[in-house]
């Protein structure tokens, strides 16, 4: 008689006594060719141990479900839970109104088919007090994502070693406030460093705030309640015991050389609702130690230390900054390169969320793109230049070094006899630190993507004007543009343009522009590929991650973005923040859509790192377990109903 196997999920998790309630509680089901199962069983988990069950929603085709007997080297038998209703694809998708009755999944054998019956009360009372059952089990799909990033690495979950995992996400979304913050110090710009080293020394702290000069007579309007609010509104800057050390090497009088002397006026801040990940990013990419905290106010909160916000998370990423600073060759700067490899395959491996390790990645490879723009070019050409990354690496997404997407926006007026050959060496030396070179040539070593701000501009316009297909590839390309280094000016100049050609576009063109994420055709020929041919595995049973998954999402969203005139943020997380907050996209709704592309992106690396291939975009969904094949279909059905929304949204026709 077939029986439960507990070394497979979501069963390999359960105690003793929670093995013998399941074991109670399980019984055989069979159904013959084309029998369903009745409305009355549907409260039950079954767990396909030979045939086939067809998953369908009014009529329509949705997921298939298969026994060991259908594939050699299937890791476990496909489970389903008949309760869980498509009440999320509904609500997400917005077809329907919300009075219309939610109805539930059908589910069809196609052949003789061997079921075990699971009792749902059962599974409910273990779901309870068990929480990497309920977890699983989820109606939810970020919750069950979170439960296979630790299932990837872990053959069998632990309570502590679960909780300690999760303790290192949950850490990384935590609100800046939640660290333990410098208290504010505030100095005049026109008080002495004396003053100000005095009050360093009484408060314990290497650093005071500096209000500026333009600031006072706006002051002295107010009274002192007003006063004590306002002056925190006001551009501070900041002075360090490096910045007194500097100006006594100088041989400045700390008596009477004032603050403003030696202070910085260029100040980086954070809100005290950012993740402590962005703080992260934000000191690693500006090499900053201090971030001043502002509140909804506007008022400084406090200050945030590297030193505290290291000590509190523990992380290491600052470590391959400062091995990148330090690099003066390319020999050194491929080490460096070598250890941002090793720093992804540890998060990963620590279930750290992929979104967080991609955007980390984003910020060490600036760096080293930085670094060696700085090893090739002269100074003056940092100055009149600004240095861009485009595709999955400006929209931080790119974890593999896949190929090179970049370009060179140079100040209207400037030229140098040697940027062919700075291009040149630049793209050749990424391709030799392991950054292969871009097979449609979207580089700076081609003369279209190094130009002068004035013919980009003009380039762009043609873009929006022309129908050529290419036009919104390149298109594409340059609304993904993030800064690395140089003139930033120069990219803000480039979006203010773009939003200024959308809008003299014609209406028609974003309709246009949103077809190439429906270009691959209907998602249910992917869905196919997990029904095996009568006569064994199909010859090509592999999924294209890229196709079927990212790009549709990824595309799809750079869409709504420019509709919305959503042009000064790339990044696809960013987008759909941006979406919510003007009311294109419910906030259930932008969570599901970045979920569901987390999880390609991480199946992507997943394949990359267990193989050779770089590319890593093929999945063949026999070699993964019954949880990642049963999330694969899900976040599949994400992309069917998001193109399904971008179809009728846009009233396009395409299949």
């Amino acid at each position: 008689m077939p029986h439960l196997d507990f070394s497979q999920p979501p069963f390999d998790v359960l105690s003793l006594a929670e093995r013998q309630s399941i074991r109670k509680n399980t019984q055989i089901r069979y159904l013959a060719k084309n029998e369903s199962l009745p409305a009355e069983e549907l409260q039950c988990l079954y767990v396909v141990v030979k045939g086939q069950i067809e998953q369908s929603l009014n009529g329509e085709f949705v997921a298939s479900y298969v026994g060991s007997n259908h594939a050699d080297g299937l890791n476990n038998n496909d489970w389903f839970d008949s309760r869980r209703l498509p009440e999320s694809l509904v609500k997400d998708n917005q077809l329907e109104p919300e009075s219309t009755p939610i109805q539930p999944y059908q589910f069809r054998a196609n052949e003789e088919t061997l079921l075990l019956q699971v009792a749902g009360d059962a599974i409910d009372k273990i779901s309870a007090q068990n929480h990497l059952v309920r977890q699983m089990l989820s109606d939810k799909l970020p919750e069950r994502l979170k439960a296979l990033r630790q299932r990837r690495h872990n053959k069998m979950l632990e309570p502590d070693s679960y909780t300690n995992q999760q303790e290192v996400q949950q850490i990384m979304l935590q609100p800046v406030i939640d660290i333990h913050l410098l208290p504010v110090h505030i100095v005049d710009a026109n008080d002495s460093l004396y003053e100000a080293a005095r009050i360093m020394t009484k408060a314990g702290l290497k650093h005071v705030l500096v209000r500026p000069l333009h600031g006072l007579d706006d002051l002295n309007d107010l009274d002192g309640s007003q006063t004590a609010q306002h002056e925190t509104r006001l551009l501070l800057g900041i002075l360090t015991d490096t910045d007194i050390c500097r100006a006594v090497s100088d041989r400045q009088d700390p008596a009477t050389t004032p603050c403003q002397h030696y202070a910085n006026f260029n100040l980086r801040t954070i809100k005290a609702s950012d993740e402590i990940g962005d703080a992260m990013l934000t000191m690693t990419r500006y090499r900053i130690h201090r971030l001043p905290v502002i509140d909804k106010s506007g008022d400084v909160v406090g200050v945030l230390g590297q030193s505290d916000m290291l000590a509190h998370i523990g992380h290491h990423s600052q470590l391959i900054s400062i091995q990148i600073e330090q690099a003066q060759d390319l020999s050194s700067l491929d080490t460096a390169v070598e250890l941002i490899g090793r720093y992804i395959r540890a998060q990963h491996h620590n279930g750290v969320k992929i979104g967080n390790i991609s955007r980390m990645v984003q910020t060490l490879n600036a760096q080293v793109f930085t670094k060696l723009w700085q090893l090739i070019i002269p100074n003056e050409v940092m100055a009149n230049t600004c240095l861009i990354v485009m595709g999955s690496e400006g929209r931080g997404e790119q974890i593999m070094r896949t190929d090179q997407d970049n370009a060179l926006i140079i100040r209207d007026g400037y030229t140098h006899p040697d940027l062919e050959q700075f291009a040149d060496t630049f793209n050749s030396h990424l391709a030799t630190l392991g950054y292969p070179l871009c097979d449609g040539n979207i580089m700076m070593t081609n003369p279209m993507w190094r130009q002068s701000l004035k013919q980009f501009t003009a380039q762009i316009g043609l873009w929006f004007r022309n129908s050529d297909p290419m036009h919104g590839i390149y298109l594409s390309a340059i609304l993904d543009g993030e800064y690395v280094c140089g003139d930033e000016s120069l990219l803000t100049q480039v979006r203010q343009h773009l939003e200024l050609a959308h809008q003299q576009a014609d209406p028609m063109f974003v309709r246009q522009f949103a077809r190439a994420a429906l270009q691959f055709g209907d998602v249910n020929q992917w869905w196919q590929k997990f029904v095996p041919l009568l006569g064994g595995k199909s010859a090509s049973s592999d999924i294209d991650l890229k196709k079927a998954g990212i790009f549709p999402l990824v595309h799809g969203i750079r869409t709504l973005a420019l509709e919305n005139n959503v042009l000064d943020v790339p990044s696809t997380k960013a987008r759909l923040k941006a979406l919510v907050q003007v009311d294109a996209m419910t906030q259930e709704r932008a969570d599901t859509l970045l979920e569901a592309l987390e999880f390609f992106m991480a199946q992507r690396l997943s394949v990359a790192l267990s193989t050779d291939d770089k590319h890593a975009r093929q999945v063949d969904p026999t070699t993964l377990t019954a949880l990642e094949r049963d999330l694969l279909k899900e976040c599949l059905a994400v992309v069917k109903s998001f193109k399904n929304q971008l179809r009728q949204h846009y009233q396009l026709e395409i299949a």
